[in-house]
């Protein structure tokens, strides 16, 4: 069953292009969803910060076509609020405010502060990931290994993972730490596909919500190769295309992250990261030691984890439905049943151990870990070190072990100029950093 965000599912197949997504170019004023107030408050505002721009660098700073752009322009300059200043290439202009024209920009920046790319309307945006949600492909055991094939893993997980990645449905990823959970997750992101389209920002109900977010989107070239698309000049510019996003967040979670938030100096509001994530995965690090309380997160989530939906307040009051179409994996290293109750439990169906490496498993991390940091391989040592120290302290083999001991052991070599070798002493200098420990048995 498709979740309802309020748009019907035959506006979906007009926006795809050889079955993907494709925001097309508006043509006129009214394709974009933007009344003729909303876009004359930016162009005031854009002219009156830049103090004079030529048409053409209007258009590309709000991501309209340059038409558009010309006809408001001109529009603009009839009623005396921006005017000429001089001619610029190509049948253009330089654009300036007059006095009447500062003063309008100053009544719209009392409204709503804003300087980027033009806002998408919300139906668009929903449209949007509901029809590249839709462009999921189930995957296949081949796939997950091709996938995983930079780190080292336990072949029965493959079993787990697999139907948890085709089922869209919540994860938790748990077992003791330094194991590779969160390096996991974002390997499984990688499977939902390369790349997505995003606005740079949404507007509804007169609000402006900013969802482009560098920290976590990776802007594209527009036009691949392999996606279909012939025509590179032909899109909205109001989109980026963005590698799918994978959304990280630790211990510094808070409720408010998870809300819309209003900007009360500009009246714009910024996203919340389930909307960031949308079309791609959103891991909760180390689950269960956020500031916010795992109860507090499942009366939250409950609803968007069963449903696919989210449901959000504007400033405004207004109430808004959107979609929760992410993988929401959740790491931790406890057990899930000592973090939540039964309903949450139900919600996130898939729950896999990352458990610790097997002594061969570790060799293998070792020696991945000393072809990427230039040591040479010495298979003996690495032996020596499992029975001598782990082992033989009872203590655990982690999937970290290998890349910290040998950042340890280049750091003791490069301090005293040797070259990057793996020998015992090193490796007993490095433990003894790492653990605090002395006690090895060599």
């Amino acid at each position: 069953m498709q979740p309802d965000y309020g748009v019907s599912q035959s506006d979906i197949p007009a926006l795809l292009n050889d079955d993907h997504f494709w925001p097309d170019e508006p043509r006129t004023l009214d394709e974009t969803g933007l009344s003729p107030t909303f876009v004359e408050s930016i162009l005031c505002q854009i002219l009156m910060a830049a103090g004079a721009l030529t048409g053409r660098k209007v258009a590309e700073a709000i991501g309209l076509p340059f038409g558009i752009v010309d006809r408001a322009l001109a529009d603009l300059r009839s009623r005396q609020i921006a005017k000429h200043i001089s001619s610029a290439p190509l049948n253009d202009y330089c654009y300036g405010l007059t006095d009447a024209g500062n003063a309008r920009a100053l009544q719209h920046r009392n409204a709503f502060t804003y300087t980027g790319p033009a806002p998408v309307p919300l139906k668009e945006y929903l449209l949007s990931v509901e029809a590249q949600a839709n462009q999921f492909a189930a995957i296949e055991r081949a796939q997950l290994t091709e996938a995983l094939s930079h780190i080292t893993f336990e072949p029965a997980w493959l079993d787990f993972l697999g139907p948890a990645v085709n089922s869209n449905k919540g994860i938790f990823l748990y077992g003791p730490p330094g194991n590779g959970k969160s390096t996991l997750a974002r390997c499984l992101t990688i499977l939902r596909g390369e790349s997505i389209w995003v606005p740079y920002a949404i507007i509804d109900d007169g609000m402006i919500i900013k969802v482009f977010d560098a920290a976590y989107h990776k802007p594209l070239n527009a036009v691949s190769e392999d996606n279909g698309i012939v025509n590179s000049n032909n899109y909205d510019r109001r989109w980026v295309r963005i590698e799918r996003p994978t959304v990280v967040v630790g211990g510094e979670l808070t409720l408010d992250n998870l809300e819309m938030r209003h900007d009360a100096r500009s009246n714009t509001c910024e996203a919340p990261l389930q909307l960031k994530s949308n079309c791609g995965s959103l891991l909760v690090d180390d689950f269960g030691r956020q500031r916010v309380a795992p109860a507090e997160l499942l009366n939250r989530w409950i609803v968007p984890l069963e449903n696919r939906i989210d449901f959000l307040t504007l400033p405004t009051g207004k109430k808004i439905s959107v979609p929760f179409e992410q993988m929401v994996i959740f790491s931790t290293n406890l057990q899930p049943a000592d973090l939540v109750d039964e309903a949450f439990l139900r919600r996130v169906p898939f729950k896999i151990e990352i458990s610790d490496p097997t002594p061969q498993e570790f060799l293998e991390l070792f020696q991945r870990a000393c072809h990427g940091m230039g040591f040479p391989w010495r298979p003996e040592v690495v032996k020596q070190l499992i029975s001598g120290f782990f082992l033989a302290s009872k203590r655990p083999l982690r999937r970290c072990y290998a890349r910290d001991l040998l950042q340890q052991v280049q750091a003791y070599c490069v301090f005293r100029g040797e070259p990057l070798d793996l020998r015992v002493e090193y490796l007993q200098h490095a433990c003894r950093n790492y653990f605090g420990t002395l006690k090895m048995d060599y």
